[in-house]
């Protein structure tokens, strides 16, 4: 599934796209995804404009003129894909696959398709249904059950080690599993935990509550270090994601130890190797020598 650094990169391509257009045609072309569509979903995204384009935690979130809040998640395969007609003039940051002014063939797999005034066309393909459009008000967006216990932001002031000491104190569970609860950081899935505890030394099986102090200090700046840097290299390509216009990320080439097992650690000083074990049934990549 992508994670935090792969869904702002795609906030970022369909940024320009979606931003001050206006949005004339939705081609909903199935009754639910992951979820059932809301009750006239097509006739409420008609006509309206898109004031900002939010990331929260996994989620993209279309502010609209009218106050309502289109809410989208990529699942595991989810995809947009921007096109524009042949000879389209594109606005500024737009980056868009040029195609026949006749039409573009539309796949088994794309199930929204929204067209907007100036002429774009953008297309959400999920082959494996994971994925979820709804809406909501914007202003009651923490009130929606998908939004209402999720944690702080990681790319956010917020996310300090004070604030990681008080979630992890008395907390008996490794500190792999912790990273990965929502409730308590949003958008860390289990790569860039991997790599996360890497950088900060701490090994994956610690328990929680022995971090807190110098240990999570560490840990809040390689959090954060990684996912800026990960989303700058536009995201790992891995399985079915890419970016909005088609290209792959390439952070995945940079990974110490997510997918390395068996491979030497690239700390110079250390001579140990990548070790997996699985923790809650998730693949989890470290280095005994290095991390504690």
């Amino acid at each position: 599934m992508p994670e935090l650094p792969e869904v702002e990169t795609v906030r970022r391509g369909l940024e320009a796209a979606f931003v001050g257009n206006v949005i004339a045609k939705v081609d909903q072309r199935r009754p639910d995804l992951r979820f059932p569509f809301p009750d006239h979903f097509v006739s409420r995204l008609e006509g309206r404009k898109t004031v900002a384009l939010h990331r929260r935690a996994k989620y993209l979130v279309a502010e609209l003129d009218d106050g309502t809040a289109l809410i989208m998640h990529l699942g595991m395969s989810g995809r947009f894909t921007v096109y524009a007609p042949q000879g389209h003039v594109l606005r500024p940051g737009v980056f868009a696959h040029q195609v026949a002014t006749s039409g573009l063939d539309i796949g088994a797999h794309d199930h929204v398709i929204f067209d907007f005034e100036d002429g774009l066309r953008v297309v959400f393909s999920d082959h494996r249904r994971f994925g979820l459009m709804t809406l909501h008000p914007f202003k009651d967006l923490n009130g929606h059950k998908l939004f209402a216990s999720i944690g702080v932001e990681p790319l956010s002031e917020v996310l300090t080690s004070s604030y990681l000491d008080q979630k992890l104190s008395g907390k008996r569970t490794p500190i792999k599993s912790a990273l990965l609860d929502q409730k308590i950081v949003a958008g860390i899935g289990n790569i860039y935990a991997c790599e996360a505890l890497f950088y900060a030394g701490i090994s994956p099986r610690r328990s929680s509550h022995t971090v807190p102090g110098k240990r999570s200090m560490r840990l809040v700046q390689s959090i954060q270090s990684v996912l800026s840097r990960a989303i700058e290299a536009g995201g790992s390509s891995l399985r079915d994601y890419a970016q909005a216009d088609g290209e792959l990320g390439y952070f995945q080439t940079q990974f110490a130890v997510y997918d390395r097992e068996g491979e030497a650690c690239q700390t110079a000083s250390c001579d140990g190797t990548i070790q997996r074990l699985v923790q809650s049934n998730r693949s989890t990549f470290f280095c005994s020598n290095c991390q504690r």
